[in-house]
């Protein structure tokens, strides 16, 4: 019983150290949408970069636009232990959206943490919607 609860302490720990996501519903302006990403580093370490994509979706469920960007470093300045910052994805379209139900879809491709070691995106990255 003893050792369960240590198990249980460690993975709630573990669980706990993320890059931590949370994005908002898409704002549209015409033929602009943004959606803003609020990042919180749980980590260890500091997050060096951090690429992500974003897909926009309507409500059938298709896409209607993407961008892929660096949502930390790549010519902006990284992000400490517990440091939080915010990164607007806009997403333009030649043409306005003809709807104003679109939904947003972030995924993190690649995390760099201090030193060139890799996060991995799919464990270390909790991404939630507002």
């Amino acid at each position: 019983m003893k050792m369960l609860f240590c198990l249980l302490s460690v993975c709630a720990i573990t669980a706990s150290a993320q890059l931590v996501v949370t994005f908002s519903p898409p704002k549209l302006a015409g033929q602009k949408a943004v959606v803003q990403l609020k990042m919180k580093n749980n980590l260890g370490d500091a997050v060096q970069s951090a690429r992500a994509v974003c897909f926009l979706l309507d409500d059938q469920g298709r896409m209607v636009g993407q961008s892929t960007k660096w949502v930390i470093g790549q010519n902006k300045t990284g992000l400490e232990p517990k440091g939080e910052t915010t990164f607007n994805f806009v997403i333009t379209s030649p043409q306005p959206f003809t709807t104003t139900n679109l939904t947003a879809k972030i995924s993190f491709s690649r995390v760099v943490l201090y030193g060139g070691k890799l996060a991995d995106a799919a464990k270390d990255v909790r991404i939630e919607s507002k």
